[in-house]
């Protein structure tokens, strides 16, 4: 699956690299339809299985574990999952756990590239502040050095699935969970996994 999105942004290079090639020029052409190509690649989407156990807390995002950090939330304690996204990674971020979209802060900020530190809290981000049946857990959209737009699909109010679409952001980015401290990690750092599928922690 690819994301309507991806024809604005392809269409032009796709076509370019049509007329190029119909006038003899052969290098542009295929740099043209290369670069269509990638961005059809990195709006793709696809299906993933689910895991039925409720008990699961499923990646947001696709990408390599950076860090899992002790770090409280409006004084709870808990722990946070910094998750790097290359180019390369599938860039649908999606919902942790079955919940209801309580808050949505959009900040702005600068564009560090996503695997620094500071891009965590200095970097454009959406801070999403989802309710469970356990408390509220947040998932942070950040923008990287690549990426310069933040994407969220849903609203306030509404409520999620686990491993349901929550949006995306564009090339090159950060996804964060955190999550309080009775859940139990069960990834660590340089640990690649995919959104909506690989289980990161579980609730005791």
């Amino acid at each position: 699956m690819v994301f309507r999105e991806a024809v604005k942004f392809a269409v032009p290079p796709l076509v370019l690299g049509i007329w190029a090639g119909w006038a003899g020029w052969t290098w542009l052409a295929a740099v043209l339809l290369l670069l269509a190509g990638f961005v059809f690649y990195f709006f793709r989407d696809p299906r993933r299985e689910i895991p039925a156990d409720p008990a699961a807390v499923v990646a947001p995002a696709d990408g390599r574990v950076l860090e899992v950090i002790d770090e409280p939330f409006e004084g709870r304690p808990g722990r946070k999952i910094s998750i790097f996204l290359s180019i390369l990674n599938v860039h649908v971020n999606r919902s942790p756990v079955a919940a209801r979209i309580e808050s949505v802060e959009y900040r702005p900020g600068k564009f560090f590239a996503a695997m620094r530190p500071q891009a965590s809290t200095e970097n454009e981000q959406n801070v999403i502040r989802l309710e469970t049946g356990r408390g509220a857990i947040v998932v942070k959209q950040i923008a990287g050095l690549i990426a310069r737009r933040v994407l969220l699909w849903k609203k306030v109010g509404d409520s999620l699935q686990r491993g349901e679409r929550l949006g995306m952001i564009r090339f090159g980015s950060r996804t964060e969970l955190w999550l309080p401290a009775e859940a139990r990690i069960v990834v660590q750092p340089g640990q690649q996994v995919r959104g909506g599928s690989s289980v990161i922690a579980e609730w005791p």
